[in-house]
């Protein structure tokens, strides 16, 4: 059962339960967007790796190369047929005359930066707040298989907690199937960073959901965020964003019996499917409550449920749907909360 949770924000102004979440840039040698240019080198083209950066690299297919220039740490992957061969000066179709062709530094892609993460088998009225578009403990990470990455895995709390992980076309659901992966030559080309894995296979294990427990790298996740300006005078800040949003947020408390997957699709059932709610998402999930101690804004060990509404609106028409769904929500909740 549910009862509102001191006062609810009505300003006009993604889940942490398990999911699917997959890692969006690669390093594949085919993949134009790698290259300075925009595009894959040519034959006639002097290919530079810089020779102080490690890198891992795929390859999907068979090359004609010129000159081409390795780093001194790195490896390239080379899929059935793949590889690398001399160029023998004959004319290529597409290839202007030879020029160099850089590869980018994949140095700063950062685990815990959201917008390089990808939610799968997520309905589309749902988003997550930026801390849980970045894998959660209870989560399952996906590296597409045949790509070639490389992640900044720097961590305040030294180990990332995942449900399980699939690299390389493998799935790992424990620590120990993991390890040797990580002791190979692959893994220290692909993260690099302070912290290590700890996979344990196990779902959440509170109906009532689970804390995401990304919160202690909220400041990572956050670093170099451009905020747009909100349309609202007063946005609200939820819980784990980066960025104020205009819009409605409740926040409830729960009895032990409460069912978060139950109450989502409740939602979704009885509110996000009307037609005048059809440009309202909405994120759920359960975090640590805010309260502050000597004007210093902290997290408390109480959880509560967080709802956040935004509508699709733009300018001053931003936020009425929302709000009143919001009403809604806590009139049901007032009828109907003990179930």
């Amino acid at each position: 059962s549910l009862r509102e949770w001191q006062r609810v924000s009505l300003l006009l102004a993604g889940t942490a339960t398990a999911g699917y979440k997959q890692w969006l840039p690669n390093t594949n040698f085919e993949n134009a967007a790698n290259w300075e240019e925009g595009r894959v080198p040519c034959a006639s083209d002097a290919i530079h790796f810089e020779q102080d950066k490690v890198l891992s690299v795929f390859v999907k297919s068979h090359h004609a190369v010129k000159d081409m220039y390795l780093p001194l740490n790195g490896e390239f992957i080379l899929a059935s047929g793949a590889g690398f061969a001399a160029f023998d000066g004959s004319w290529d179709p597409g290839c202007d005359s030879g020029s160099a062709a850089r590869f980018r530094d994949t140095e700063g892609l950062s685990w815990f930066n959201p917008a390089l993460w990808q939610p799968l088998q997520q309905d589309g009225r749902l988003f997550a707040v930026d801390e849980e578009r970045v894998p959660c403990r209870y989560d399952d990470v996906i590296f597409e298989p045949e790509t070639s990455f490389r992640v900044n895995v720097d961590s305040s709390r030294g180990m990332i907690h995942l449900r399980s992980i699939s690299l390389m076309g493998q799935t790992f659901t424990s620590t120990a199937t993991l390890a040797p992966y990580l002791q190979g030559p692959s893994a220290p080309l692909q993260f690099h960073g302070n912290s290590t894995f700890q996979v344990t296979g196990a779902a959440c294990p509170d109906k009532s959901g689970c804390v995401c427990g990304n919160a202690q790298d909220g400041h990572r996740i956050c670093a170099g965020r451009q905020c747009p300006e909100p349309a609202c005078p007063s946005p609200l800040r939820p819980l784990g964003h980066c960025c104020g949003v205009c819009g409605a947020m409740v926040c409830l408390e729960f009895t032990p019996d409460f069912d978060l997957q139950q109450y989502r699709d409740r939602l979704i059932q009885t509110f996000l499917n009307l037609p005048q709610y059809a440009g309202v998402h909405m994120a759920i999930s359960k975090v640590h409550k805010a309260q502050s101690f000597l004007g210093v804004a902290l997290r408390s060990s109480s959880p509560v449920i967080q709802i956040v509404l935004i509508d699709g609106r733009s300018g001053s028409e931003t936020g009425p749907a929302a709000g009143q769904l919001a009403t809604d929500i806590l009139g049901d909740i007032a009828q109907h909360g003990n179930a």
